[in-house]
């Protein structure tokens, strides 16, 4: 677990509006030096938590907030069920995660888990914590993904609705 800053903690806790529990490091920051997706600990609080990235950043976060209000969400999923290549593609972010997250996990937090008999859902759940993988069900969670990872979904939102340009104006 990497030991955040003062100021990263900071600028963390101005984002989310509170002091920040279960971070293990910070995945990404703007080009501006600005922390923008979260690298969370597999078990918070005595409880599996399978949400492994978690966007902090303000200006992404409101830009996803008007695009989720517009109904993107469902027509991304209907894209989805359409589209055997982007299913597949979207399925393939969800693997690409699942193996971050086992990569990103502590020794300790893996023998927690296996221990408390929560293997299977940490193998088979995917982007946080998605059962249904043709379900896109939070932009922000898929663009906290992208932001370090392979993730189609964060491909889509920076190429129709321009949110790469916003992140990296990020200050």
């Amino acid at each position: 677990m990497t030991q955040l800053s003062e100021k990263d903690i900071a600028i963390i806790t101005d984002q989310i509006g509170r002091t920040p529990n279960g971070i293990a490091k910070i995945a990404h920051y703007s080009p501006a030096g600005i922390p923008q997706s979260l690298q969370m600990q597999s078990w918070v609080f005595n409880q599996p938590f399978p949400t492994l990235f978690w966007l902090s950043s303000k200006a992404i976060d409101k830009a996803l907030a008007r695009i989720e209000s517009q109904g993107v969400v469902k027509e991304l999923e209907q894209r989805i069920k359409d589209d055997p290549e982007l299913r597949e593609a979207h399925h393939q972010s969800h693997r690409d995660y699942i193996a971050r997250r086992w990569e990103g996990m502590t020794d300790e937090h893996k023998t927690i888990i296996e221990e408390k008999g929560f293997t299977h859902l940490f193998e088979s759940l995917g982007i946080g914590g998605i059962k249904s993988w043709d379900q896109v069900r939070c932009l922000h969670m898929q663009y906290a993904h992208h932001l370090v990872g392979d993730n189609v979904i964060g491909r889509i939102l920076d190429k129709e609705y321009g949110i790469k340009a916003i992140a990296d104006a990020e200050k």
